[in-house]
């Protein structure tokens, strides 16, 4: 029985020192647009856009300049050669659309691979910087979705982490 009653409070006195479970929440909206990583990609995709766009742009001026050349030299040609220009043309005009969606393509895959890494980089690092810091949980709170739909601001992470993760980006950059 004695020894019943000192298991009893050594299990009683186990259970008084356990620590209370520490949690706290990022808001991943703010995290992630808030990043300099994902600005300085967001800005290196903005230019190649912009060199793709006017790419095109030129390729197409040219393109019309060629219709109305073609248009010019139709008029002094038999009906049969008129067809045969347009066909040419209309040929030439499918190919440079082809030519635009694979390389629209190529530039969505890009940046849907860039920003897949992106966020797998932010979680992981989330998850170490949960460690480090004796964290149980760290929730995410989006904007209209999410886990978290009230926390106390002693608990939001978000600005600290934002940090913490720029620095090492800085870091990284170097």
């Amino acid at each position: 029985m004695k020894k019943l009653i000192v298991l009893a409070i050594a299990a009683l006195g186990l259970y008084s020192c356990q620590q209370p479970t520490k949690i706290a929440f990022v808001d991943n909206s703010e995290l992630v647009n808030e990043y300099q990583e994902k600005k300085d990609l967001e800005e290196t995709m903005k230019i190649k856009i912009e060199k793709f766009q006017k790419k095109n742009d030129s390729i197409g001026r040219a393109f019309q300049m060629e219709v109305q050349d073609a248009q010019i030299k139709a008029a002094k040609m038999s009906k049969s050669n008129q067809d045969q220009l347009m066909q040419q043309l209309q040929q030439k005009q499918g190919m440079l659309q082809q030519q635009y969606q694979v390389e629209e393509n190529a530039i969505k895959q890009e940046s849907q691979s860039l920003n897949d890494s992106l966020l797998s980089k932010i979680k992981k690092y989330v998850a170490e910087y949960g460690k480090t810091n004796g964290y149980d949980y760290i929730l995410g709170k989006n904007e209209y979705v999410g886990t978290v739909y009230y926390g106390k601001e002693e608990t939001n992470v978000t600005k600290e982490l934002l940090e913490a993760l720029n620095k090492k980006y800085a870091e990284e950059k170097k």
